[in-house]
């Protein structure tokens, strides 16, 4: 689009030029661009720039040829399954693909550094047969990099696997329903011809794992996952918080299939007043991105909130967020996982009886146990750095006594550790919250069903 006097005169002579070509002259003009909207339109119609070609991203077929091409010169490990790596892959063009093979290769010859001399002009013919790319320098090469169209927004496929979550059963059975079998079944959905869910609400008490369930649901399905908070969006400017949600959404379908989550939903998407400044425009852009997301687009949204009341109701309709999930205070046995989960990195006495540890907790949210587990931990580091250190003075002032003994002082995190966590242990959510959240399921469930219906 042309803004200044050159620009005009250079764009006027090539239309010129572009219509003075006669059919005979046996001359085709070719243009590439990566913004086509920003051309003037006056070249993009019939008998000048008149055919169209998209040029998209390529898919999991795709992506395996792109990768034999780039492989094709490369000696492979037999455990290298490229197959694998492009299904892996979802959203990298052509050039990222020829970046990871060639992030695979030098981590390979990384690795057989310390055999090669870089003094030597020429390198053995026993090094170099040894030299070969495995599927761990793939996996490594596929932690590095990302597709470039979401450089900027960092995409990240988490580390948060189901194993994470304690409890919550139920949740994650119906997660993987919503996600994973329109992602590994298709052909169910259509012999049903069902379109799959477009998006859940998780609402519930702070600190109970909403965003960890949404990260392990984007981990499972291997899909991307954007995270977003909804304070993020919101600027002073008019009209910009529109544009990045518009901006999001495009990156989203651009990385599909791609879990897109946005965090505190309560602060863009609340009850539209007649105030401007209150957020309502992108509130208005969400449900617009919403409604345009076409099915062929992988893209799943989950919101996540600790205010479902302030909601604007629009966005909780079918065909929206239509799934309303209440995530609870864990139970009991919830509450057990939970503190599996948080400490099976760590090493625990025999005598440290969680069970009772989960007894003892009732009300306590997701992040307050994983407090008791952090200060448990914390308490143990202490202790075995204090006694390292009056070691240390002992054997200096008597270095012959020291030899002897030298066990670890503190082996695991014992009971009197998890003893003195307790006592400053405290909940984070209120009887009277944990009230209304009930509440307000209850009038979701009664608003929207049916009980006693019989057909």
């Amino acid at each position: 689009q042309t803004h200044g006097e050159v620009e005009r005169r250079i764009v006027s002579q090539l239309l010129t030029l572009m219509d003075g070509l006669k059919q005979r002259a046996h001359v085709i003009v070719m243009a590439a661009t990566n913004r086509p909207n920003s051309i003037d339109p006056a070249l993009r119609r019939f008998g000048r720039f008149d055919r169209e070609v998209d040029i998209g991203i390529p898919d999991a077929t795709g992506r395996l040829e792109i990768l034999q091409i780039h492989t094709k010169n490369m000696k492979l490990a037999d455990d290298v399954d490229l197959e694998q790596v492009a299904n892996e892959t979802h959203g990298h063009v052509g050039a990222d693909l020829a970046a990871l093979c060639s992030e695979a290769a030098l981590q390979a010859i990384r690795k057989k550094m310390d055999l090669i001399d870089l003094e030597d002009e020429t390198i053995d013919a026993e090094v170099m047969n040894s030299l070969a790319v495995t599927m761990d320098d793939f996996r490594w090469a596929l932690s590095q990099s990302n597709p470039s169209a979401l450089r900027e927004t960092v995409v990240e496929v988490p580390q948060v696997t189901w194993e994470d979550i304690g409890g919550l059963e139920d949740v994650k059975r119906e997660l993987q329903e919503l996600v994973q079998y329109p992602v590994e079944h298709p052909d169910k959905f259509l012999k049903f011809g069902m379109t799959p869910s477009k998006g859940v609400l998780f609402y519930g008490p702070p600190g109970c794992g909403k965003t960890l369930l949404a990260k392990a649901i984007a981990n499972e399905c291997q899909a991307n996952f954007i995270s977003i908070k909804g304070p993020e969006l919101l600027t002073m400017w008019f009209g910009e918080s529109e544009a990045n949600v518009r901006e999001i959404f495009d990156k989203a379908r651009q990385a599909a299939p791609c879990v897109l989550f946005f965090d505190e939903l309560d602060s863009i998407a609340k009850a539209r007043g007649g105030n401007i400044g209150d957020g309502g425009g992108a509130a208005d852009r969400i449900l617009t991105e919403m409604d345009g997301m076409s099915t062929k687009k992988n893209v799943f949204i989950i919101g996540a909130t600790n205010r479902p009341d302030i909601i604007d109701p629009a966005i909780l309709r079918p065909g929206r967020l239509d799934q309303l999930i209440y995530i609870p205070l864990p139970d009991e046995k919830s509450r057990v996982a939970i503190l599996k989960a948080n400490l099976r990195k760590s090493p625990v006495a025999k005598d440290v009886d969680l069970d009772f540890l989960a007894k003892m907790t009732n009300g306590f949210s997701g992040a307050d146990l994983t407090e008791i587990c952090q200060r448990a931990c914390k308490l143990a580091i202490r202790e075995s750095i204090e006694s390292e250190i009056r070691r240390e003075r002992e054997r200096q002032t008597n270095p012959s006594a020291m030899e002897v003994e030298e066990d670890d002082p503190v082996p695991e995190i014992r009971r009197d550790h998890f003893e003195e966590a307790m006592r400053f242990a405290r909940r984070s959510v209120s009887d009277n919250d944990i009230r209304k959240y009930e509440m307000f399921a209850q009038t979701l469930q009664q608003s929207r069903g049916f009980g006693s219906f019989r057909y």
